[in-house]
């Protein structure tokens, strides 16, 4: 982890205003702080292991309203947080055995691809919910983002919401409560895969501490902002990101 004082200080400020805008829009937005975590981090995955922690945190922080609002799906959490950790414990034990040239382009490429993903024109409709809800479909989905989320240092939301909309069936606001509820588990399995090879657990206080009221007071502004323009920008921030973690990569 890096000592410069003005650099951590420009980390805890931007893991706030990540939190901040995730909380405006209901995400963790890990993505986002990702590159800037590994810039302060001592190696890419001890800064992979950092960020998913502080993933964690934040998403234990956002979910707090949803348990209240009673939108967590306790039975579908069930199936789908336990596969959900242990993939996740094995994407961060992986990262550690993997060089950083090629961990680097592995987080580079993600980035990439959410940062086109959320550029492309408006989306189709979510699907109707089912009346029974996929399990196997959550039980194969959580197995497969927790490895790829502890790989790269996310808990990835982002994928895990698609797939609860389209492939299991959830309603949408029973989708973002049990989204959220699992990544906090994801963000503890992460933790627990880097472990072994080190996590940047200062990096993972100063990120966590500074997140907490960054998620809380964007859950109290959201509808504030559009969602649209602010998912659109957080895009383009992501490809330039996972451009620049690219070219690092490869150099």
């Amino acid at each position: 982890m890096t000592s410069d004082p003005v650099a951590l200080t420009a980390l805890a400020a931007w893991c706030f205003a990540v939190a901040l805008a995730g909380g405006l829009a209901g995400l963790v937005l890990g993505n986002i702080r990702l590159p800037a975590v590994l810039a302060a981090a001592s190696s890419p995955a001890a800064g992979a292991g950092a960020n998913i922690g502080i993933s964690g945190i934040a998403a234990a922080a956002a979910s707090i309203a949803h348990i209240r609002a009673g939108h967590v799906n306790w039975r579908l959490f069930g199936w789908m947080a336990p596969p959900s950790m242990a993939g996740a414990v094995a994407g961060g034990y992986a990262a550690g055995a993997i060089p950083d040239e090629i961990l680097l382009g592995v987080i580079g490429a993600t980035l990439l691809y959410f940062g086109i993903d959320l550029l492309r024109p408006s989306r189709a409709p979510a699907p109707r919910p089912r009346e029974e809800l996929d399990i196997r479909a959550a039980v194969v989905a959580g197995a497969l983002i927790g490895i790829l989320g502890g790989l790269v240092g996310l808990i990835l939301g982002t994928l895990r919401m698609p797939a609860l909309l389209r492939n299991v069936g959830e309603t949408a606001q029973r989708a973002v409560g049990t989204n959220l509820a699992v990544g906090v588990c994801v963000g503890v399995a992460g933790v627990i895969g880097h472990a072994p090879e080190g996590v940047d657990w200062d990096l993972l206080a100063l990120g966590g501490a500074a997140s907490v009221p960054g998620a809380v007071i964007g859950a109290r502004l959201t509808g504030r902002l559009s969602t649209e323009q602010l998912l659109r920008a957080i895009g383009a921030l992501l490809v330039v990101a996972g451009v620049g973690i690219l070219v690092q990569a490869v150099s």
